[in-house]
């Protein structure tokens, strides 16, 4: 791999002949030191400060793999906000870690173009028995065979306890210890990319956890001028904000040289407040990308994103942030709410056959129409922004943890696999949740594990307030519980169903269609004609892509139902039939072939099925 042009300063960086050199930001002190072997021979080092607030100093001695704090104003003792380890947890010292010590394997690695991310979310945790970096490396076949092209890693910054959703990361630069910590995190990274898989990591940067947060006896890093549901929001654009967008900027481009990653995905922008001049998303974005032209590699940023603005994935020089793609919760509640029939909290605002049509053809839904949840006109328009901009799934960790529930627990097999089909040969970038591709039956409830009972709690209050808006009747699984977090392993009931086997064997052939036709290459949106038919509740879709025309019948319908209409010339020979027996669907389609000459011809369509056609060939 090409040399680092960038090298991380904040924390304790090595200088060479066991000497580190050690950096702080903390302007609202007057002193500080760093403490070396603070449960040992105990060593303070004093530190200088510079004009904008940062203590510099180096020490000799100082070996790798060695503990350290910092002291403030002679009283305070915090471990390092940019520590890259934490072995002894949120509350414990720092440790020295040498960032060019790993043997990396993967020099030869560019990336792949984002149009062909097919993306596999996992939690760490709960992907294998073990819960480690390490053991998903034995998975990382499976995956390969089942055709997916990029991992995406739930947030890994260290948190408090050994169980997390990992959205109460409290030091951004420093892999989960129970999970493996850097070299175990670099490990799997390495093996992906041996695989020819790409990373995508989930980072969070529009709060930090409750437990642990020690960056406020640092530094102005958050406001009181903003709220965000989950904790106090970060200081964008308030006095002293220059520093902590360089201290996020900076976590940004640490992900992609200290450990190659090739995609971050941005937590929640909605609750990212920057009212300045040039946006933090807009600089973090030319940061990453800027470094990812340096390193030679493709090196994407995702937003996680519920505002439907475009001005996110618009290029800069358009007046946009330039991020590469979003993903469309839009598209995920059009298909669920037509799926499942579910019409509560945010659901109320879909389940219109005419709501899909809009995402399988634009991308947003709510483009200016007013939102009757929001109870406001909501989204801008997205119809000329190019497919691969948009992510789309019909799970993912939310919607199956928050409310929602996994699909495989309230849906049957037809619906699953209408649901997959239509994710998978959208004109987006489809991503899946860990197990969905074989209705994996463990639920994903939401878990921590505070050791504040306090805040534990606060936490299992707030899950049921949450949850009565998808009128659950019976209280949420108790967060603090172990139990929780161990019902959530995937692949814990053991040896898989027939039904199981069949859907895995169904999302392979999707994505075999998907990644052997020019879907991939050519994933406009401009190119697809969608006719609606209310009273059948079926939508046809026509693709024009550049080596193929094809087309495909979604019926959302709970009985059968027959189309009259006119299809393009021609023969179409039918290639995936989710009602086949070879998926095990009740068979009896529709037929295996049709001649169209320019007449109606008659079409039978199986409850809740998807029937693609591809021109014959002879």
């Amino acid at each position: 791999m090409t040399e680092p042009k960038w090298e991380l300063d904040l924390g304790a960086s090595i200088v060479g002949g066991g000497v580190v050199r050690f950096e702080v930001w903390a302007p609202l002190r007057e002193r500080a030191s760093v403490i070396l072997s603070p449960h040992g021979d105990r060593r303070e080092i004093a530190l200088q400060q510079d004009q904008l607030g940062y203590f510099h100093g180096v020490a000799g001695d100082a070996p790798v793999g060695g503990l350290y704090v910092y002291l403030l104003d002679d009283d305070l003792a915090r471990p390092d906000p940019a520590s890259r380890s934490q072995p002894e947890g949120v509350h414990g010292p720092s440790r020295i870690i040498d960032p060019n010590a790993f043997p990396w394997e993967d020099d030869g690695w560019r990336g792949i173009p984002f149009r062909d991310f097919i993306i596999y979310e996992i939690h760490v945790g709960t992907f294998t028995k073990e819960g480690t970096f390490e053991a998903i490396i034995s998975r990382l076949e499976y995956l390969r065979d089942l055709g997916i092209t990029a991992l995406e890693l739930m947030p890994v910054a260290q948190f408090p306890g050994t169980r997390n959703w990992g959205y109460d990361g409290v030091y951004p630069f420093a892999p989960q210890e129970s999970y493996g910590g850097p070299d175990g995190l670099k490990r799997l990274i390495n093996a992906c990319h041996r695989e020819g898989l790409a990373v995508v990591l989930d980072v969070v940067y529009n709060h930090l956890g409750p437990e642990g947060n020690y960056l406020g006896s640092f530094a102005p890093y958050f406001t009181d001028r903003y709220k965000t549901p989950w904790g106090e929001a970060i200081n964008f654009d308030g006095p002293h904000s220059d520093e902590v967008r360089r201290y996020f900027i900076d976590n940004a481009c640490y992900w992609v040289t200290e450990y190659h990653v090739d995609a971050l995905r941005i937590d929640a922008i909605q609750g990212i407040f920057d009212f300045s001049a040039c946006h933090f998303l807009k600089e973090l974005a030319q940061a990453v990308h800027s470094l990812g032209e340096a390193l030679g590699r493709q090196v994407y940023v995702v937003a996680e994103s519920d505002l439907n603005d475009v001005r996110v994935i618009d290029p800069a020089h358009a007046g946009g942030y330039g991020l590469d793609a979003q993903w469309n919760d839009d598209f995920h509640h059009a298909l669920h709410a037509l799926v499942t029939g579910e019409a509560n909290a945010y659901l109320s605002d879909f389940g219109e056959l005419a709501h899909m049509s809009k995402a399988l053809s634009e991308g947003f839904v709510y483009t200016g129409e007013y939102s009757p949840h929001r109870k406001r006109r909501h989204g801008s328009p997205s119809r000329g922004r190019p497919g691969s901009r948009f992510i789309v799934f019909s799970q993912n960790h939310d919607q199956a943890g928050n409310g929602l529930a996994r699909l495989s627990r309230t849906q049957s097999s037809e619906q699953l696999k209408l649901a997959a089909a239509v994710v998978l040969l959208s004109p987006y970038v489809p991503l899946l949740f860990m197990g969905e591709e074989y209705a994996e039956e463990a639920p994903f409830n939401y878990f921590v594990s505070f050791s504040d009972q306090s805040l534990a709690e606060a936490v299992r209050r707030g899950r049921n307030a949450e949850l009565a808006d998808f009128e659950w009747t019976s209280e949420a699984p108790d967060p603090q519980a172990e139990a929780t977090f161990l019902d959530a392993k995937t692949g814990a009931r053991g040896r898989r169903s027939i039904d199981q086997v069949y859907l895995y064997n169904f999302y392979r052939a999707l994505i075999k269609a998907r990644r052997g036709s020019s879907f991939i290459a050519d994933p406009g949106k401009e190119r697809i004609e969608i006719r609606r038919f209310e009273k059948e509740m079926i939508l046809f879709v026509e693709r024009q892509l550049p080596a193929e025309t094809l087309f495909y019948f979604c019926n959302f319908n709970t009985q059968s139902a027959s189309l009259r209409l006119m299809l393009p010339e021609g023969k179409w020979v039918k290639a995936i039939d989710s009602s086949s027996e070879e998926w095990g669907g009740p068979g009896q389609g529709a037929p295996e072939a049709i001649e169209s000459r320019g007449m109606e011809v008659d079409i039978l369509l199986n409850p809740h099925s998807f029937v693609l056609y591809r021109a014959h060939r002879s």
